[in-house]
């Protein structure tokens, strides 16, 4: 389930070297017959979270096929597939909002054409007992990887508890260590997401969630972010594969499918499905419909631009990077609003 992994200085090094001008205002087809040509496969990296590991279901049912369109997906770690996009070795890569700022800074726009999900309690903010509340850190320790996803989310929990980052020291560790960095008695909380968060919970006897994604729908979206140039020459194409992911999240929501579904998500990453079951109800699938309210151009975490604006903020806050990033050119709502 780790989708928020540190972006290494080799991925950084890939995405300098291969960043290409892309906007969100699509570019049409160069009419180069050769570039048209529908026979190659589209590909696509997805990697270990719940609204990416979906598409399995969409690959088993053959439903890509059965749409007309030819695509591959290839799975990876996360950050290895933002390797990959960034020197385009495959035309579209699963990421969210946030991350797709990170390599934007660093050289390579790929534009955000839907979005897979919203976190809904798979980030969470795990504490000591004793602490029953995020005020309750004040004066204490917490540990996270900084700059990743889940320090923007202890950064929106602090903000609704109307306190200053000076208010607690934090300690910066690699997430996947965070569950041992947790049995310290130096560290009050950890904030992580799953499945590390079920192992710091088990780590530590009486802990408990004290603030999670769910108390902040939209401040996370997952999403499928394309090369600008590829879209330009595929948009029809890519129409069909949004609304193959339409029928992946009917078939989710539907409780006559619902098993089978949760059953092949499970068996794609070794777990148990009854123990895959609860990242599904920490993640808010979102169809067509629910796109198209999500893609418009509105303030607040409802929108994926009011979204990505705070992640902006946040990011140049905290020195992931040094300049605004202008978003809004990674940021296309014109796909699905011809569906």
């Amino acid at each position: 389930m780790i989708k928020h992994a540190f972006l290494s200085a080799s991925i950084l090094s890939a995405m300098l070297f291969s960043g290409c001008d892309n906007t969100a205002k699509l570019p049409e087809s160069s009419g180069n017959k050769e570039a048209s040509v529908s026979s190659k496969a589209i590909s696509i990296g997805y990697s270990d979270y719940p609204g990416w590991v979906a598409w399995q279901i969409a690959i088993e049912k053959g439903w890509l096929k059965e749409a007309g369109v030819n695509v591959e997906f290839k799975w990876f770690d996360y950050s290895a597939s933002l390797n990959a996009f960034s020197a385009k070795q495959i035309d579209a890569v699963t990421i969210t909002n946030g991350d797709n700022l990170v390599i934007a800074s660093s050289g390579m726009k790929g534009v955000m054409i839907m979005a897979t999900d919203y976190s809904a309690g798979n980030d969470a903010i795990i504490a000591k007992p004793g602490i029953n509340s995020i005020k309750d850190l004040k004066g204490k320790t917490i540990a996270l990887e900084k700059g990743l996803v889940d320090h923007l989310l202890f950064n929106a929990a602090l903000a609704d508890a109307k306190m200053s980052v000076t208010d607690v020291t934090i300690v910066n560790a690699v997430t996947n260590e965070l569950p041992q960095v947790f049995t310290s008695p130096d560290i009050a909380a950890v904030a992580v997401w799953q499945p590390v968060a079920n192992q710091a919970l088990k780590n530590v006897t009486g802990s408990k969630t004290i603030y999670s994604s769910a108390e902040k729908p939209g401040l996370i979206y997952d999403t499928i972010s394309v090369n600008a140039e590829h879209l330009g020459q595929h948009k029809e194409e890519w129409g069909k594969i949004i609304q193959v992911w339409d029928k992946v999240v009917a078939y989710i929501n539907d409780p006559k499918t619902h098993d089978d579904a949760v059953r092949i998500m499970a068996n794609r990453v070794g777990i148990n499905p009854k123990q895959y079951e609860q990242f599904i109800s920490g993640t808010h699938f979102l169809n067509i419909a629910d796109n198209k309210k999500v893609f418009k151009k509105e303030d607040g975490f409802e929108s994926i631009y009011g979204s990505t604006y705070y992640v902006n903020e946040f990011n140049v806050e905290s020195g992931i990077y040094d300049k605004k990033i202008e978003f809004e050119n990674l940021i296309s709502q014109e796909i699905l609003n011809e569906l």
